[in-house]
């Protein structure tokens, strides 16, 4: 199953077992609920990550500074998010 926004196929660990067990449909909200967590935690991570040049930083820091909220995201997404999607999931008439 993959998440819009390029993160490409996730692992079956990411979509939990009940989910998987509903079926595609099921699989295709889950992924949709997993893709706005993973959008919410990259603005989270900017917020966080957000600033002028520090003291001897340079463009190129500071760039790679920028990379740091969508990396951390994935990372956060590909191992089965921090717990909104499945509360989205289950909002948008997911079932347990």
């Amino acid at each position: 199953m993959s998440v819009p926004g390029d993160l490409g196929p996730l692992p079956a660990a990411a979509i939990p077992a009940d989910v998987r067990r509903a079926g595609p449909q099921a699989e295709r909200r889950y992924a949709a609920a997993l893709s706005f967590e993973r959008a919410l935690t990259t603005e989270l991570t900017k917020v966080l990550s957000a600033g002028a040049l520090g003291e001897g930083e340079t463009a190129a820091t500071a760039a790679y500074r920028d990379l740091l909220p969508g990396t951390l995201a994935d990372a956060l997404t590909r191992s089965g998010g921090i717990g909104l999607a499945r509360e989205v999931y289950d909002a948008l008439g997911g079932e347990r």
